[in-house]
């Protein structure tokens, strides 16, 4: 349970690090791409809490520190260097580098439960596929 808890803290970060982003982009064509995925994580997160819940655990609800200590980072940086879209778009990648790496490094946890595999690799279809965008959209700025 702590390997799904782990995750939904990782997940719950990711969404707000999408929420902030839509926020701070000056399209709108942006804004509302980064507002998706905030839902879609948002969406990710609920499928994970529930399968916690059914395993009896209780399901974190929360983003982590960490998460608001790199906000507060983001929040900095760019007040410093400006809200240009492709900074924010690099700091979405780089945000999409590590929860697909925690993802990753999920699924190859040993003894857990073929209903946690599940959960964890449908959530991990959704992951790549955010990652994966934003990898390509990062590299159609450069």
């Amino acid at each position: 349970m702590s390997v799904l808890n782990g995750l939904i803290k990782t997940t719950l970060d990711s969404m707000k690090g999408y929420e902030d982003a839509a926020k701070d982009a000056e399209s709108t064509k942006f804004a509302t791409m980064f507002a998706d995925f905030a839902r879609d994580r948002a969406q990710v997160a609920t499928k994970l809490q529930e399968q916690v819940r059914s395993l009896g655990g209780e399901p974190e609800l929360d983003s982590s520190m960490l998460a608001a200590a790199h906000r507060t980072f983001m929040d900095l940086k760019q007040a410093m260097t400006g809200k240009d879209d492709a900074a924010i778009i690099n700091e979405v990648e780089r945000g999409e580098d590590h929860i697909k790496a925690k993802y990753e490094d999920a699924m190859k946890e040993d003894g857990l439960q073929p209903a946690t595999v599940a959960a964890i690799k449908e959530a991990y279809a959704s992951v790549r596929e955010g990652h994966d965008k934003m990898s390509a959209l990062k590299h159609a700025q450069s």
